[in-house]
């Protein structure tokens, strides 16, 4: 086994390993996912995965299939448990992301249209974010530690210096980073003001 392997290994235990302190969270009435990311990941996750396959990714595929089908099931458990849905930003992010889908469709370029489902992702990603800062107990800060890990080993599992096939895997990284700072600063924010 090479290290690339492991690395892809790693990662999909990772992320498949942060779906279940969240999903059990949400049962728990503790996590409220925020419902518009969940539906732009659940749709997004699908199509990073068949735009990295067109490219020839291999290991690092697990990160982005597991993570594809779990936001599909964290958003199924949002329709009832979550967050959110039809306030002026949730409203806004779903047109982005449906300019953005379009955009998408209309490229015959997989590493374009990679490029334009990291951009929508991290509308869904925005609007997680800002929840979490503004509502820091209905997150469940595991997940996004585990998440952030799975990125950070993928981009160790694609095995050469290619941008197109380790952009996701960095902005996977990327983005959950910003999204536990939002946590942790949003409970600093909470504590200062008790």
């Amino acid at each position: 086994m090479t290290i690339y392997e492991l690395a892809g290994y790693v990662s999909g235990v990772c992320i498949f390993a942060s779906f279940i302190p969240y999903i059990r969270d949400i049962f728990k009435g503790k996590t409220k996912p925020e419902r518009i990311s969940w539906l732009i990941w659940a749709v997004l996750g699908s199509i990073a995965f068949f735009s990295q396959l067109a490219k020839g990714a291999s290991y690092s595929l697990f990160l982005v299939g597991i993570q594809g089908l779990g936001d599909l099931v964290v958003f199924l458990l949002a329709i009832k448990y979550g967050f959110g849905g039809f306030v002026k930003r949730d409203v806004v992010a779903l047109g982005g992301a449906a300019i953005g889908l379009i955009l998408w469709y209309s490229t015959d370029e997989p590493a374009i249209a990679l490029f334009i489902v990291i951009l929508i992702d991290a509308i869904g990603g925005v609007l997680t974010i800002l929840k979490s800062h503004e509502h820091p107990s209905t997150e469940t800060l595991s997940t996004w530690v585990l998440t952030a890990l799975a990125g950070f080993f993928a981009i160790f599992s694609v095995g050469s210096f290619n941008w197109i096939l380790l952009a996701f895997p960095i902005y996977i990284f990327l983005i959950n980073i910003a999204i536990i700072a939002a946590i942790q600063l949003g409970r600093r924010r909470v504590l200062r003001i008790k």
